[in-house]
Protein backbone atom coordinates (compact mmCIF):
# COMPACT_ATOMS: atom_id res chain seq x y z
CA UNK A 1 0.00 0.00 0.00
CA UNK A 2 1.45 3.51 -0.77
CA UNK A 3 1.85 6.41 1.24
CA UNK A 4 -1.08 8.95 0.69
CA UNK A 5 -0.26 12.33 0.09
CA UNK A 6 -0.37 13.57 3.08
CA UNK A 7 1.41 10.42 4.87
CA UNK A 8 4.09 12.39 7.38
CA UNK A 9 6.40 9.83 5.40
CA UNK A 10 6.07 11.45 1.90
CA UNK A 11 8.06 14.97 2.03
CA UNK A 12 7.42 17.61 -0.41
CA UNK A 13 9.77 19.17 -2.65
CA UNK A 14 11.22 21.28 -0.62
CA UNK A 15 12.05 18.98 2.16
CA UNK A 16 8.96 20.10 4.14
CA UNK A 17 6.07 18.38 6.24
CA UNK A 18 3.16 18.22 4.21
CA UNK A 19 1.24 17.57 6.78
CA UNK A 20 2.09 20.97 8.30
CA UNK A 21 -0.52 23.81 6.89
CA UNK A 22 0.63 25.61 3.33
CA UNK A 23 0.97 28.69 5.57
CA UNK A 24 2.91 27.19 8.03
CA UNK A 25 5.48 25.45 5.35
CA UNK A 26 6.21 28.81 4.01
CA UNK A 27 7.45 30.20 7.36
CA UNK A 28 9.82 27.57 7.42
CA UNK A 29 13.19 28.65 6.65
CA UNK A 30 15.36 27.07 3.70
CA UNK A 31 17.98 24.49 5.35
CA UNK A 32 20.58 25.89 2.33
CA UNK A 33 19.87 29.61 3.74
CA UNK A 34 20.29 28.53 7.64
CA UNK A 35 23.52 26.50 6.35
CA UNK A 36 24.84 29.86 4.99
CA UNK A 37 23.79 31.93 8.10
CA UNK A 38 25.64 29.45 10.49
CA UNK A 39 29.26 29.64 8.01
CA UNK A 40 29.11 33.35 8.28
CA UNK A 41 28.42 32.82 12.19
CA UNK A 42 31.43 31.02 11.61
CA UNK A 43 33.82 33.11 10.06
CA UNK A 44 33.44 30.85 6.80
CA UNK A 45 33.77 32.23 3.42
CA UNK A 46 30.34 31.78 1.76
CA UNK A 47 31.64 31.94 -1.80
CA UNK A 48 34.33 29.76 -1.73
CA UNK A 49 36.60 28.79 -4.93
CA UNK A 50 37.30 24.66 -5.20
CA UNK A 51 40.77 23.80 -6.53
CA UNK A 52 42.39 20.58 -6.98
CA UNK A 53 45.88 19.81 -5.60
CA UNK A 54 48.00 17.45 -7.22
CA UNK A 55 50.89 16.25 -4.90
CA UNK A 56 53.75 15.57 -7.39
CA UNK A 57 55.44 13.24 -5.23
CA UNK A 58 52.85 10.82 -4.64
CA UNK A 59 50.44 11.51 -7.34
CA UNK A 60 47.42 12.34 -4.80
CA UNK A 61 44.81 14.83 -6.13
CA UNK A 62 43.12 16.42 -2.90
CA UNK A 63 39.98 19.35 -3.04
CA UNK A 64 40.30 22.42 -0.95
CA UNK A 65 38.25 25.23 -0.63
CA UNK A 66 40.00 28.79 -1.06
CA UNK A 67 38.08 31.85 0.09
CA UNK A 68 37.13 34.31 -2.33
CA UNK A 69 38.75 37.60 -0.58
CA UNK A 70 36.09 39.44 -1.52
CA UNK A 71 36.89 42.78 0.83
CA UNK A 72 32.92 44.33 0.50
CA UNK A 73 30.62 42.72 2.91
CA UNK A 74 28.02 42.41 0.37
CA UNK A 75 29.26 40.21 -1.47
CA UNK A 76 31.24 38.03 1.34
CA UNK A 77 30.68 39.29 4.91
CA UNK A 78 33.34 36.67 6.33
CA UNK A 79 35.87 37.74 3.82
CA UNK A 80 35.01 41.58 4.43
CA UNK A 81 35.53 41.06 7.99
CA UNK A 82 39.00 39.30 7.77
CA UNK A 83 40.71 41.40 5.44
CA UNK A 84 39.23 44.18 7.56
CA UNK A 85 41.09 42.54 10.60
CA UNK A 86 44.46 42.60 8.71
CA UNK A 87 44.56 46.21 7.80
CA UNK A 88 43.93 46.63 11.56
CA UNK A 89 46.96 44.87 11.84
CA UNK A 90 48.93 46.08 9.41
CA UNK A 91 48.02 50.19 10.69
CA UNK A 92 48.86 48.70 14.50
CA UNK A 93 52.24 47.44 13.73
CA UNK A 94 53.77 50.13 11.85
CA UNK A 95 52.00 53.38 13.21
CA UNK A 96 54.12 53.66 16.41
CA UNK A 97 57.67 52.02 15.53
CA UNK A 98 60.56 52.97 17.21
CA UNK A 99 63.31 51.69 14.47
CA UNK A 100 63.77 52.45 10.87
CA UNK A 101 61.42 49.56 8.49
CA UNK A 102 64.48 49.47 6.03
CA UNK A 103 65.33 46.30 3.82
CA UNK A 104 68.64 46.58 2.32
CA UNK A 105 69.11 45.09 -0.76
CA UNK A 106 71.02 41.69 -1.34
CA UNK A 107 74.34 42.41 -2.76
CA UNK A 108 74.22 40.83 -6.36
CA UNK A 109 75.51 37.27 -7.39
CA UNK A 110 77.68 36.43 -10.42
CA UNK A 111 74.99 35.14 -12.55
CA UNK A 112 73.35 38.42 -11.95
CA UNK A 113 76.35 40.56 -13.15
CA UNK A 114 76.66 38.13 -15.91
CA UNK A 115 73.33 39.01 -17.79
CA UNK A 116 73.76 42.65 -16.98
CA UNK A 117 77.63 42.40 -19.06
CA UNK A 118 75.18 40.00 -21.73
CA UNK A 119 72.77 42.73 -21.57
CA UNK A 120 75.01 45.83 -22.25
CA UNK A 121 76.99 44.07 -25.07
CA UNK A 122 73.52 43.04 -27.24
CA UNK A 123 72.04 46.41 -26.79
CA UNK A 124 75.80 47.85 -28.13
CA UNK A 125 75.24 45.48 -31.42
CA UNK A 126 71.44 46.47 -31.37
CA UNK A 127 72.66 50.24 -31.32
CA UNK A 128 75.31 49.78 -34.16
CA UNK A 129 73.00 47.60 -36.52
CA UNK A 130 70.84 51.02 -35.73
CA UNK A 131 73.25 53.33 -36.81
CA UNK A 132 74.09 51.29 -39.93
CA UNK A 133 70.12 51.27 -40.82
CA UNK A 134 70.10 47.42 -40.53
CA UNK A 135 66.52 45.80 -38.94
CA UNK A 136 66.85 45.51 -35.17
CA UNK A 137 63.92 43.32 -34.66
CA UNK A 138 65.73 40.67 -34.25
CA UNK A 139 67.67 42.63 -32.32
CA UNK A 140 64.66 43.99 -29.87
CA UNK A 141 63.62 40.22 -29.31
CA UNK A 142 67.18 39.13 -27.95
CA UNK A 143 67.04 42.53 -25.35
CA UNK A 144 63.53 41.55 -24.46
CA UNK A 145 64.06 38.06 -23.48
CA UNK A 146 67.24 39.19 -21.78
CA UNK A 147 65.22 41.64 -19.83
CA UNK A 148 62.71 38.75 -18.76
CA UNK A 149 66.15 36.60 -17.10
CA UNK A 150 67.26 39.78 -15.37
CA UNK A 151 63.80 39.97 -13.60
CA UNK A 152 63.59 35.99 -13.42
CA UNK A 153 67.08 36.11 -11.50
CA UNK A 154 65.88 38.35 -8.77
CA UNK A 155 66.49 41.93 -9.92
CA UNK A 156 63.85 43.97 -9.60
CA UNK A 157 63.18 46.99 -12.24
CA UNK A 158 64.14 47.84 -15.95
CA UNK A 159 67.93 47.96 -16.46
CA UNK A 160 67.13 50.79 -18.51
CA UNK A 161 65.14 52.41 -15.67
CA UNK A 162 63.32 55.66 -16.17
CA UNK A 163 60.29 55.64 -18.17
CA UNK A 164 60.18 54.49 -21.98
CA UNK A 165 58.32 58.10 -23.20
CA UNK A 166 58.55 60.70 -21.67
CA UNK A 167 55.83 62.22 -19.25
CA UNK A 168 53.52 65.42 -20.15
CA UNK A 169 53.91 67.82 -17.88
CA UNK A 170 52.93 71.52 -17.40
CA UNK A 171 54.28 74.28 -15.28
CA UNK A 172 54.72 73.71 -11.72
CA UNK A 173 54.17 77.32 -10.38
CA UNK A 174 51.54 77.44 -7.80
CA UNK A 175 48.08 79.27 -8.33
CA UNK A 176 47.85 82.43 -6.58
CA UNK A 177 45.03 82.19 -5.16
CA UNK A 178 46.97 79.48 -2.61
CA UNK A 179 49.23 80.13 0.02
CA UNK A 180 53.43 79.60 0.05
CA UNK A 181 54.27 76.44 1.58
CA UNK A 182 57.69 76.47 3.58
CA UNK A 183 60.64 73.60 2.64
CA UNK A 184 62.55 72.36 4.92
CA UNK A 185 65.64 70.47 4.30
CA UNK A 186 65.05 66.61 4.00
CA UNK A 187 66.26 64.11 6.68
CA UNK A 188 66.99 60.61 5.93
CA UNK A 189 64.56 58.97 8.55
CA UNK A 190 60.86 57.41 8.89
CA UNK A 191 60.37 58.63 12.18
CA UNK A 192 59.32 61.25 14.22
CA UNK A 193 60.79 63.45 16.88
CA UNK A 194 60.70 61.92 20.53
CA UNK A 195 59.88 64.05 23.52
CA UNK A 196 61.60 63.12 27.26
CA UNK A 197 59.49 63.32 29.98
CA UNK A 198 60.56 65.13 33.63
CA UNK A 199 60.83 61.40 34.84
CA UNK A 200 62.85 60.14 32.16
CA UNK A 201 60.03 58.55 29.96
CA UNK A 202 60.68 58.86 25.83
CA UNK A 203 57.22 59.49 24.23
CA UNK A 204 56.87 59.08 20.42
CA UNK A 205 53.91 60.53 19.27
CA UNK A 206 51.94 60.33 16.07
CA UNK A 207 49.05 61.63 14.27
CA UNK A 208 45.36 61.17 13.00
CA UNK A 209 44.18 63.43 10.47
CA UNK A 210 40.45 64.06 9.46
CA UNK A 211 40.16 65.88 5.86
CA UNK A 212 36.72 66.20 4.00
CA UNK A 213 35.78 68.31 0.48
CA UNK A 214 34.09 71.28 0.78
CA UNK A 215 30.54 72.09 1.14
CA UNK A 216 28.42 72.41 -1.90
CA UNK A 217 25.45 73.36 -0.53
CA UNK A 218 23.42 73.07 2.96
CA UNK A 219 22.57 69.43 4.11
CA UNK A 220 21.10 67.74 6.76
CA UNK A 221 20.99 64.43 7.94
CA UNK A 222 23.15 63.77 4.92
CA UNK A 223 20.74 65.14 2.90
CA UNK A 224 20.24 68.25 0.68
CA UNK A 225 18.26 71.13 1.89
CA UNK A 226 17.78 72.42 -1.16
CA UNK A 227 18.83 69.63 -4.13
CA UNK A 228 17.72 72.58 -6.91
CA UNK A 229 21.09 74.70 -5.37
CA UNK A 230 23.26 71.75 -4.70
CA UNK A 231 26.59 71.97 -6.35
CA UNK A 232 25.98 67.85 -8.00
CA UNK A 233 28.84 68.55 -10.86
CA UNK A 234 31.27 70.02 -8.81
CA UNK A 235 30.57 67.33 -6.12
CA UNK A 236 30.77 64.88 -9.11
CA UNK A 237 34.26 66.30 -10.28
CA UNK A 238 35.85 66.51 -6.95
CA UNK A 239 35.15 63.01 -5.99
CA UNK A 240 36.87 61.80 -9.31
CA UNK A 241 39.91 63.79 -8.36
CA UNK A 242 40.17 63.08 -4.67
CA UNK A 243 42.47 60.35 -4.92
CA UNK A 244 44.69 62.82 -6.46
CA UNK A 245 44.68 65.42 -3.96
CA UNK A 246 45.36 63.07 -1.58
CA UNK A 247 48.48 62.44 -3.40
CA UNK A 248 49.80 66.07 -3.39
CA UNK A 249 48.57 66.66 0.14
CA UNK A 250 51.80 63.66 1.00
CA UNK A 251 53.88 65.31 -1.48
CA UNK A 252 53.35 69.00 0.09
CA UNK A 253 53.51 66.94 4.20
CA UNK A 254 56.95 65.62 3.25
CA UNK A 255 58.09 69.19 1.91
CA UNK A 256 57.05 71.14 5.48
CA UNK A 257 57.51 67.93 7.29
CA UNK A 258 61.93 67.48 6.53
CA UNK A 259 61.22 63.68 7.05
CA UNK A 260 59.77 60.57 4.91
CA UNK A 261 56.26 60.87 6.37
CA UNK A 262 54.94 57.32 6.54
CA UNK A 263 51.24 57.26 6.82
CA UNK A 264 48.28 54.56 6.38
CA UNK A 265 44.92 56.50 5.60
CA UNK A 266 41.50 55.24 4.41
CA UNK A 267 38.82 57.12 2.10
CA UNK A 268 35.31 56.94 3.38
CA UNK A 269 32.01 58.02 3.01
CA UNK A 270 30.68 60.63 4.82
CA UNK A 271 26.85 61.31 5.59
CA UNK A 272 26.16 63.20 2.63
CA UNK A 273 27.78 60.63 0.30
CA UNK A 274 30.82 62.77 -0.24
CA UNK A 275 34.59 60.90 0.12
CA UNK A 276 36.56 62.19 3.09
CA UNK A 277 39.89 60.81 4.49
CA UNK A 278 41.33 59.62 7.71
CA UNK A 279 45.24 59.07 7.95
CA UNK A 280 47.37 57.86 10.34
CA UNK A 281 50.83 59.49 10.34
CA UNK A 282 53.86 58.31 12.24
CA UNK A 283 55.53 61.01 13.67
CA UNK A 284 54.53 64.25 14.99
CA UNK A 285 53.86 68.17 13.58
CA UNK A 286 52.44 71.33 14.56
CA UNK A 287 48.70 70.94 14.36
CA UNK A 288 48.47 74.51 12.76
CA UNK A 289 51.04 73.58 10.34
CA UNK A 290 49.08 70.57 9.10
CA UNK A 291 45.66 72.62 8.32
CA UNK A 292 47.72 75.06 6.54
CA UNK A 293 49.32 72.48 4.73
CA UNK A 294 45.64 70.96 3.75
CA UNK A 295 44.27 74.70 3.30
CA UNK A 296 47.79 75.10 0.81
CA UNK A 297 46.60 71.63 -1.16
CA UNK A 298 45.35 71.62 -4.18
CA UNK A 299 45.01 69.73 -7.73
CA UNK A 300 44.50 71.18 -11.04
CA UNK A 301 42.85 69.14 -13.61
CA UNK A 302 44.06 69.49 -16.94
CA UNK A 303 42.04 68.15 -18.99
CA UNK A 304 40.05 69.26 -22.35
CA UNK A 305 37.44 71.63 -22.09
CA UNK A 306 33.43 69.79 -21.71
CA UNK A 307 31.31 73.19 -21.71
CA UNK A 308 30.45 72.53 -25.23
CA UNK A 309 28.05 69.54 -25.52
CA UNK A 310 29.14 68.63 -29.61
CA UNK A 311 27.35 64.47 -29.83
CA UNK A 312 24.16 63.66 -28.35
CA UNK A 313 20.95 61.64 -28.55
CA UNK A 314 21.08 60.31 -31.89
CA UNK A 315 23.59 62.33 -33.21
CA UNK A 316 26.68 60.91 -32.49
CA UNK A 317 30.39 59.80 -33.51
CA UNK A 318 30.94 56.64 -36.19
CA UNK A 319 33.61 54.82 -35.53
CA UNK A 320 35.68 53.70 -38.78
CA UNK A 321 38.47 50.97 -39.05
CA UNK A 322 41.77 52.20 -40.09
CA UNK A 323 43.36 51.00 -43.03
CA UNK A 324 46.04 48.18 -43.11
CA UNK A 325 49.46 49.55 -43.17
CA UNK A 326 52.81 48.41 -43.09
CA UNK A 327 54.11 50.71 -39.66
CA UNK A 328 51.36 50.72 -36.85
CA UNK A 329 49.89 53.86 -35.95
CA UNK A 330 51.63 55.42 -32.92
CA UNK A 331 48.64 55.72 -30.60
CA UNK A 332 47.89 51.83 -31.38
CA UNK A 333 44.11 52.75 -32.27
CA UNK A 334 42.72 49.99 -34.60
CA UNK A 335 40.33 53.02 -35.88
CA UNK A 336 38.74 56.65 -35.54
CA UNK A 337 35.70 58.36 -34.82
CA UNK A 338 34.27 60.48 -37.29
CA UNK A 339 31.82 63.06 -36.62
CA UNK A 340 28.69 61.25 -38.20
CA UNK A 341 27.70 64.82 -40.41
CA UNK A 342 31.01 66.29 -41.80
CA UNK A 343 32.70 62.92 -41.83
CA UNK A 344 36.53 64.51 -40.21
CA UNK A 345 38.16 62.50 -37.97
CA UNK A 346 37.81 63.81 -34.20
CA UNK A 347 40.81 64.65 -32.57
CA UNK A 348 42.41 61.81 -31.00
CA UNK A 349 43.62 62.46 -27.13
CA UNK A 350 46.88 63.36 -27.28
CA UNK A 351 46.43 65.90 -30.17
CA UNK A 352 43.54 67.26 -27.43
CA UNK A 353 46.34 67.70 -24.75
CA UNK A 354 48.73 69.02 -27.76
CA UNK A 355 46.15 71.84 -28.39
CA UNK A 356 45.46 72.59 -24.36
CA UNK A 357 49.61 73.30 -24.30
CA UNK A 358 49.79 75.20 -27.10
CA UNK A 359 47.18 77.93 -25.76
CA UNK A 360 48.78 80.13 -23.18
CA UNK A 361 44.96 81.29 -21.92
CA UNK A 362 44.00 77.76 -21.26
CA UNK A 363 42.16 77.28 -17.50
CA UNK A 364 42.59 73.87 -15.69
CA UNK A 365 39.26 72.12 -16.38
CA UNK A 366 38.95 71.75 -12.30
CA UNK A 367 40.40 72.72 -9.29
CA UNK A 368 40.00 70.26 -6.36
CA UNK A 369 40.62 71.25 -2.33
CA UNK A 370 40.28 70.20 0.76
CA UNK A 371 37.70 71.77 2.72
CA UNK A 372 37.62 74.40 5.66
CA UNK A 373 37.08 71.64 8.07
CA UNK A 374 40.43 69.64 9.41
CA UNK A 375 40.73 67.48 12.44
CA UNK A 376 44.43 66.70 13.54
CA UNK A 377 44.95 64.78 16.97
CA UNK A 378 47.91 63.63 19.04
CA UNK A 379 48.04 59.83 19.66
CA UNK A 380 50.46 57.94 22.08
CA UNK A 381 51.13 54.76 21.44
CA UNK A 382 48.74 51.70 23.40
CA UNK A 383 46.19 54.33 23.93
CA UNK A 384 42.39 54.38 24.32
CA UNK A 385 42.94 56.98 21.67
CA UNK A 386 44.94 54.93 19.57
CA UNK A 387 42.47 52.26 19.87
CA UNK A 388 39.51 54.42 19.28
CA UNK A 389 41.49 56.11 16.05
CA UNK A 390 42.05 52.21 14.68
CA UNK A 391 37.80 51.92 14.67
CA UNK A 392 37.33 54.92 12.59
CA UNK A 393 40.40 54.34 9.95
CA UNK A 394 38.46 50.83 9.22
CA UNK A 395 34.67 51.61 10.22
CA UNK A 396 33.20 51.39 6.73
CA UNK A 397 36.07 49.30 5.00
CA UNK A 398 33.32 46.67 4.11
CA UNK A 399 31.00 49.33 2.72
CA UNK A 400 30.63 50.53 -0.43
CA UNK A 401 30.66 54.53 -0.92
CA UNK A 402 27.11 54.30 -2.10
CA UNK A 403 25.80 52.24 0.85
CA UNK A 404 23.24 53.71 3.22
CA UNK A 405 25.24 54.47 6.09
CA UNK A 406 22.50 53.60 8.73
CA UNK A 407 19.80 51.33 7.85
CA UNK A 408 17.48 52.95 10.41
CA UNK A 409 17.93 56.04 9.37
CA UNK A 410 14.23 57.99 8.87
CA UNK A 411 16.08 60.02 6.00
CA UNK A 412 17.06 56.78 3.80
CA UNK A 413 14.55 57.07 1.06
CA UNK A 414 15.95 60.91 0.79
CA UNK A 415 19.72 59.83 0.86
CA UNK A 416 18.77 57.54 -2.22
CA UNK A 417 17.12 60.02 -4.06
CA UNK A 418 20.48 62.25 -3.27
CA UNK A 419 22.39 58.94 -4.67
CA UNK A 420 20.57 58.83 -7.60
CA UNK A 421 21.20 62.81 -8.44
CA UNK A 422 24.74 62.06 -7.64
CA UNK A 423 25.19 59.08 -10.26
CA UNK A 424 23.47 61.17 -13.06
CA UNK A 425 25.81 63.87 -12.28
CA UNK A 426 28.68 61.61 -12.59
CA UNK A 427 26.91 60.35 -15.54
CA UNK A 428 28.62 62.77 -18.34
CA UNK A 429 31.68 63.37 -16.48
CA UNK A 430 34.55 61.74 -18.02
CA UNK A 431 36.14 59.62 -15.44
CA UNK A 432 39.75 58.78 -17.29
CA UNK A 433 41.06 59.77 -20.29
CA UNK A 434 40.04 56.57 -21.83
CA UNK A 435 36.53 57.52 -20.49
CA UNK A 436 33.74 57.04 -23.47
CA UNK A 437 32.19 60.16 -22.55
CA UNK A 438 34.93 62.44 -23.74
CA UNK A 439 32.89 61.68 -27.28
CA UNK A 440 30.12 63.48 -26.23
CA UNK A 441 32.28 66.76 -26.28
CA UNK A 442 34.04 65.95 -30.11
CA UNK A 443 37.29 64.21 -28.39
CA UNK A 444 38.31 60.51 -28.91
CA UNK A 445 39.02 58.67 -25.45
CA UNK A 446 42.78 57.39 -25.13
CA UNK A 447 42.89 53.96 -26.93
CA UNK A 448 39.69 54.01 -28.47
CA UNK A 449 37.84 51.72 -29.21
CA UNK A 450 34.80 50.50 -31.46
CA UNK A 451 31.69 50.32 -29.18
CA UNK A 452 32.77 53.42 -27.13
CA UNK A 453 29.02 55.10 -26.34
CA UNK A 454 28.79 58.20 -24.28
CA UNK A 455 26.96 57.89 -20.75
CA UNK A 456 27.71 54.41 -20.75
CA UNK A 457 31.32 54.36 -19.65
CA UNK A 458 31.96 51.08 -17.51
CA UNK A 459 34.55 52.26 -15.32
CA UNK A 460 34.25 52.10 -11.52
CA UNK A 461 33.48 55.63 -10.87
CA UNK A 462 30.49 55.98 -12.62
CA UNK A 463 28.88 53.04 -10.37
CA UNK A 464 26.39 53.62 -7.89
CA UNK A 465 27.79 51.99 -5.13
CA UNK A 466 31.31 54.01 -5.74
CA UNK A 467 30.02 57.12 -6.25
CA UNK A 468 32.95 58.94 -8.24
CA UNK A 469 35.56 57.50 -6.34
CA UNK A 470 37.78 55.07 -8.36
CA UNK A 471 40.71 55.19 -6.10
CA UNK A 472 41.72 52.82 -3.54
CA UNK A 473 40.19 53.03 -0.21
CA UNK A 474 43.66 51.80 1.84
CA UNK A 475 46.73 53.99 0.98
CA UNK A 476 49.82 52.58 2.45
CA UNK A 477 53.01 54.15 1.91
CA UNK A 478 56.35 51.67 1.22
CA UNK A 479 57.90 52.39 4.45
CA UNK A 480 54.76 51.95 7.04
CA UNK A 481 55.63 48.05 8.37
CA UNK A 482 57.93 46.86 5.55
CA UNK A 483 55.14 44.31 5.21
CA UNK A 484 52.45 43.92 2.70
CA UNK A 485 48.92 43.20 3.44
CA UNK A 486 50.05 39.40 2.43
CA UNK A 487 52.63 39.47 4.48
CA UNK A 488 50.57 39.95 7.15
CA UNK A 489 48.43 37.21 6.30
CA UNK A 490 51.29 34.84 6.24
CA UNK A 491 51.81 35.89 9.91
CA UNK A 492 48.82 35.50 10.86
CA UNK A 493 48.55 31.70 9.13
CA UNK A 494 51.89 30.81 10.62
CA UNK A 495 50.97 31.70 14.11
CA UNK A 496 48.07 30.06 13.97
CA UNK A 497 49.79 26.83 12.33
CA UNK A 498 52.29 26.82 15.36
CA UNK A 499 49.73 26.75 18.09
CA UNK A 500 48.25 23.81 16.54
CA UNK A 501 51.76 22.04 15.78
CA UNK A 502 51.16 21.67 12.12
CA UNK A 503 53.62 22.30 9.45
CA UNK A 504 53.71 24.95 6.85
CA UNK A 505 54.15 22.47 4.25
CA UNK A 506 54.60 25.87 1.61
CA UNK A 507 57.68 26.52 3.73
CA UNK A 508 59.40 23.20 3.32
CA UNK A 509 58.89 22.59 -0.38
CA UNK A 510 56.94 25.08 -2.16
CA UNK A 511 57.06 23.65 -5.32
CA UNK A 512 55.83 19.68 -4.25
CA UNK A 513 51.82 20.84 -5.07
CA UNK A 514 50.47 22.45 -8.30
CA UNK A 515 46.67 23.58 -8.26
CA UNK A 516 44.01 23.41 -10.49
CA UNK A 517 40.67 25.41 -10.74
CA UNK A 518 37.64 23.62 -10.83
CA UNK A 519 35.39 23.90 -13.87
CA UNK A 520 31.53 25.03 -12.58
CA UNK A 521 31.31 22.44 -15.72
CA UNK A 522 32.95 19.53 -13.97
CA UNK A 523 30.77 16.82 -12.87
CA UNK A 524 32.86 16.09 -9.76
CA UNK A 525 32.77 19.01 -8.64
CA UNK A 526 31.54 19.53 -4.79
CA UNK A 527 28.24 21.48 -4.16
CA UNK A 528 28.38 24.45 -2.81
CA UNK A 529 26.17 23.40 0.70
CA UNK A 530 28.58 20.21 1.48
CA UNK A 531 31.96 22.53 0.93
CA UNK A 532 30.31 25.15 3.44
CA UNK A 533 29.64 22.34 5.64
CA UNK A 534 33.06 21.00 5.55
CA UNK A 535 34.36 24.43 6.34
CA UNK A 536 32.34 24.90 9.41
CA UNK A 537 33.11 21.91 10.99
CA UNK A 538 36.76 22.56 10.15
CA UNK A 539 37.20 25.63 11.70
CA UNK A 540 34.92 24.93 14.66
CA UNK A 541 37.10 21.95 15.31
CA UNK A 542 39.85 24.53 14.95
CA UNK A 543 38.64 27.32 17.04
CA UNK A 544 38.16 24.28 20.20
CA UNK A 545 41.77 23.45 19.47
CA UNK A 546 42.89 27.32 19.69
CA UNK A 547 40.49 27.46 23.19
CA UNK A 548 41.86 24.79 24.35
CA UNK A 549 45.45 25.53 24.09
CA UNK A 550 44.93 28.84 25.39
CA UNK A 551 43.42 26.96 28.38
CA UNK A 552 46.18 24.91 29.07
CA UNK A 553 48.73 27.68 28.49
CA UNK A 554 46.50 30.24 31.43
CA UNK A 555 46.23 27.27 33.55
CA UNK A 556 41.98 27.14 33.28
CA UNK A 557 40.15 23.97 32.87
CA UNK A 558 39.44 23.26 29.78
CA UNK A 559 35.75 24.38 28.50
CA UNK A 560 33.41 21.21 28.15
CA UNK A 561 32.15 22.74 25.03
CA UNK A 562 35.74 23.00 23.21
CA UNK A 563 36.69 19.46 24.41
CA UNK A 564 33.39 17.93 22.53
CA UNK A 565 33.56 20.01 19.33
CA UNK A 566 37.81 19.00 19.61
CA UNK A 567 36.49 15.36 19.93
Amino acid sequence: MTDSPTSPSTPSPDGSDRTLPRLVRDTLPFALDVAVEVAKNNGVCIRPIELRRLDTHTGMTESFNIPCGATREAKCPPCATRNKQLRKAQCREGWHLDHEPVAEPHPSTDDQRWLIEFRADVQAKRDEAERDGDDTLDWDEAIAGIDAEINAAGMRGNVLGGRATPKRSRSTRRRQDAPDLPKRAKQNTTLGRTFIASDGKVYRPSLFVTLTLPSYGRVQHGVPVNPATYDYSRAARDALHFSKLVDRFVQNLRRVAGYDVQYFASVEPQKRLAPHLHMAIRGTMPRAEVKAIAAATYHQVWWPSVDEVRFDGDHLPIWAPRAERAEPYPDGQAGDYLDPTTGEVLPTWNEALDQLDTDETAEPLHVVRFGAQADVQGVLAGSPDADQCLIYLSKYLTKNLGDPLDPKDVANHARHDHATRMVEALRYEPCSPACANWLRYGIQPKSAKAGMLPGRCRGKAHKAEHLGYAGRRILVSRKWSNKTLREHKADRRAWVLDMLGLPDETVTDPHRYVWRPVSSKDPNRTPLAKRLLREVANRRRTRARLIELQARADGHPVPSSALEVAA
